[in-house]
């Protein structure tokens, strides 16, 4: 049976980056499974996969605005020092948990600051970012 819309899929997966870095994999764990539409892989990851059958391996470059979109400049905003707590040490890069409008859970990367100032960049952390993805199908239902 090929992977077609309706399909459930247990697989073995690796994202890439370009320079090499392996960013997840569950190659050396029990494979994965999901529904193709149940919001578990971006759409790109999913029409990666359409057609192939159990058994079958494939690598393929994602671009990014199919795999994790493209950086959207109005999702870095400047937040007060003041609003951060005293005793907390900023690093570039440092991921911060903020509460959304709706009281979820937001991360937010760390860009710059100054004393009354912090630059924070929302964007998904791979936006931007073409992924080999390689995969290996266990099992199509």
């Amino acid at each position: 049976m090929n992977i077609n819309d309706k399909s459930s899929v247990t697989l073995n997966f690796q994202l890439q980056l370009p320079d090499g870095q392996i960013i997840d994999s569950n190659f050396d764990k029990a494979p994965a499974t999901f529904k193709i539409g149940d919001g578990n892989l971006m759409p790109g990851f999913e029409s990666a996969l359409m057609g192939l059958k159990a058994g079958d391996e494939k690598t393929t470059i994602i671009e990014s605005e199919n795999a994790f979109g493209k950086p959207n400049p109005q999702n870095i905003q400047n937040i007060k020092r003041e609003d951060f707590a005293k005793d907390i040490e900023l690093q570039q890069g440092l991921i911060i948990s903020f509460a959304d409008a709706n009281n979820s859970e937001l991360p937010g990367v760390i860009k710059s600051w100054d004393e009354k100032w912090v630059e924070v960049d929302f964007n998904h952390p791979l936006a931007g970012k073409e992924i080999t993805f390689k995969v290996k199908i266990k099992e199509v239902n």
